[in-house]
């Protein structure tokens, strides 16, 4: 399992073949800058869902007959503040929206208490898929303290068995164990039925999810590298060719190389060519005053920004 929260992340990794995509709350974080997944509303999570969603049609659309690409099963976090209330209903009608209003096959809600478990168990008879979600529950930090591992004393470890077990007698169809010992997740692993998908959990669980943008090292730069968690594993350096391809851009534009001729494709017929010299030259001298009126105005536009918006640039008096 993968995430992604727009349509080129879906396409790549849907052309990748995962089973798989978990559209994350964890969206807020990377691709919107917040510091946890806290902000994330429903709103936020169903428009990316919905690109999401696209993403993968278009490349299973495209792809070759002989690719033998697979459908991935598509799983929506849903965001905090969307299913902890004690009328789960709520927590349905949002569940329905990931169904009906996106595309996506089932949802995904953290936490393994016995009222977690009954949210779980209402969305489940009421005929949406759930993936349960327990370890490290990055929507509760504010109780939690921070973003740190779980379960690492043998009581908070055979409580976390204890949630898991819940979880299962839920209904839920296959659960993410976040930041755990090795040890306990493949306790838990082996308790279950139902598959687990590990992250920073050790090797023992029946799958792996790691987040897009980490483990593709989006965020890297040749000079400084972005914070990385500990338990992912870098599988490239995409920010480098990024930054490479952005700076070689400027450089060209700046140089006069691009676009060149190679990059200037759409070309008029040769009397086209004529007649619009024509029609050129029949204006010119009013197309040359009405440029100069243009400039004239435009400076005094800007000598007014700069004394009266922006102050005094020189420190005397004088912009």
């Amino acid at each position: 399992m993968v995430t992604a929260y727009d349509y080129p992340s879906a396409v790549h990794v849907t052309r990748a073949g995962m089973d798989i995509i978990l559209v994350g709350d964890s969206v807020g974080m990377v691709e919107l800058g917040h510091d946890t997944t806290q902000p994330v509303t429903m709103e936020t999570m169903l428009h990316h869902c919905g690109s999401v969603k696209r993403g993968v049609d278009m490349a299973l659309k495209g792809a070759d007959s002989k690719s033998n690409l697979r459908i991935p099963l598509l799983v929506a976090d849903m965001p905090l503040g969307s299913y902890e209330y004690r009328d789960t209903d709520i927590a349905l009608r949002n569940a329905y929206r990931f169904i009906k209003e996106t595309g996506m096959d089932a949802v995904k809600i953290e936490g393994g208490s016995a009222r977690r478990a009954h949210t779980a168990h209402q969305i489940v008879e009421s005929g949406v898929a759930v993936m349960g979600h327990i370890g490290l529950l990055p929507q509760a930090i504010s109780v939690t303290g921070g973003f740190r591992a779980v379960g690492r004393t043998a009581a908070r470890a055979r409580t976390l068995l204890d949630d898991a077990m819940r979880l299962q007698d839920a209904g839920v169809f296959a659960m993410v164990l976040e930041c755990m010992p090795q040890l306990v997740a493949q306790a838990i692993t082996e308790s279950l039925e139902i598959p687990t998908i590990g992250i920073g959990a050790g090797q023992y669980t029946s799958g792996q999810v790691l987040v897009f943008h980490d483990m593709l090292g989006m965020l890297s730069h040749p000079h400084h590298e972005a914070f990385v968690p500990k338990f992912c594993k870098r599988y490239a350096s995409v920010g480098h060719s990024i930054q490479e391809g952005l700076q070689s851009f400027k450089q060209d534009v700046e140089q006069g190389i691009f676009p060149g001729e190679e990059y200037a494709p759409y070309d008029m017929k040769d009397d086209e060519k004529a007649e619009f010299d024509n029609l050129l030259a029949a204006d010119s001298d009013d197309r040359r005053h009405r440029h100069d009126k243009a400039a004239e105005r435009y400076t005094q536009t800007d000598e007014y920004e700069k004394l009266h918006l922006y102050g005094n640039e020189d420190g005397d008096g004088k912009a």
